[in-house]
């Protein structure tokens, strides 16, 4: 975070009666992975509100991926793998690490249990490092709810409770303004003419430079109009997937879910793209492909071994397919 940045947000506090301890924290990093992509406006946000320099671990790359593939348990799926590879870019290079745990939003908003686990999981690998890592706990299920769990945090971070909630309300608000700037800029390139092909998969997996942007960019050289699943507001998302399907389990991939039924009807084609073994993705990706009729469907799984020269003969043919069916191939 730059001074000028910190001068400016101490400023505004000021302004608003808040008087902050501005660099009384050092350094915090965030992994650039999992849930980042689905809160990182959220996470910096809330720390630069209360004047706490954040640094980001480098985007996504091979190493990245094969120095967490070496560090995670055999079990775990690709992104996890990636995720740890994260962590270990930034152990020693920051104060501390910040690895949030997300359970539930309540009884009937559940996060796969890899979100729960996966601070204690990265404490464990790294135990013998000397690292420091802070969380957050997000269990409104035993009574700490975002707000409450980033007010307790914050105040764990030595600010007080009432500097904790203003950060929390302005990240909030940058998250809300954030996501409904993202399905602005979706609508628009749906009102663009040419072939539309719905991308659906966790954000994490779709945003990560080395896992999904390639895929992107192939589909954007083919000269199709990618539109992503993960781009509706997620309330919005998760209501058309309760419609859809009353028992699906986990919050994110209900919106996932949702971003393809609310999508759908104007794209030529779905990608679904999974990391693998993700179970959530084992069991949606199954009942989208099994309840959507009518619409080119294709599925890829990424795994440690996957090479983008397979994945685009595989979306070459897919596409294809959509212009032999449109007649727009002999």
């Amino acid at each position: 975070m730059q001074a000028n940045q910190i001068t400016g947000i101490a400023k505004k506090n000021e302004e608003e009666g808040i008087s902050l301890a501005v660099n009384s924290v050092p350094a915090v990093g965030i992994p650039r992975a999992m849930l980042y992509y689905r809160y990182g406006i959220l996470w910096e946000h809330f720390f630069q509100t209360l004047g706490v320099s954040t640094m980001l671990s480098p985007p996504g790359s091979r190493g990245i991926l094969e120095a967490g593939t070496k560090l995670a348990p055999d079990e775990s799926c690709l992104s996890m793998k990636m995720f740890m590879g994260h962590v270990d870019t930034l152990i020693g290079k920051c104060d501390s690490i910040f690895i949030p745990r997300y359970s539930n939003y309540g009884y009937t908003e559940l996060f796969c249990t890899r979100y729960e686990g996966i601070y204690d999981q990265a404490r464990n690998i790294f135990r013998a490092s000397g690292q420091r890592f802070i969380t957050c706990n997000i269990d409104a299920q035993n009574g700490s709810p975002e707000p409450k769990a980033f007010e307790q945090f914050g105040v764990e971070l030595g600010f007080s409770a009432r500097e904790s909630r203003h950060a929390w309300r302005e990240a909030s608000r940058a998250l809300k303004q954030h996501q409904k700037a993202e399905e602005h800029a979706q609508k628009e390139l749906a009102s663009r003419p040419g072939m539309k092909i719905l991308i659906a998969g966790h954000s994490y997996v779709l945003s990560d430079a080395y896992l999904g942007k390639p895929i992107l960019d192939y589909l954007d050289a083919a000269g199709t109009i990618s539109l992503r699943a993960d781009a509706p507001e997620p309330e919005t998302a998760r209501k058309v997937c309760a419609k859809f399907s009353p028992t699906c389990r986990w919050l994110v991939s209900e919106e996932i879910v949702g971003g393809v039924l609310m999508w759908k009807d104007q794209v030529d084609g779905i990608i679904l793209v999974s990391a693998f073994p993700c179970g959530p993705d084992s069991m949606t990706n199954e009942l989208l492909v099994r309840r959507i009729k009518g619409i080119p469907i294709l599925t890829l799984v990424l795994d440690t071994q996957s090479g983008m020269a397979g994945i685009e003969t595989r979306i070459e043919s897919f596409l294809d397919i959509i212009r032999f069916q449109k007649g727009e191939m002999g």
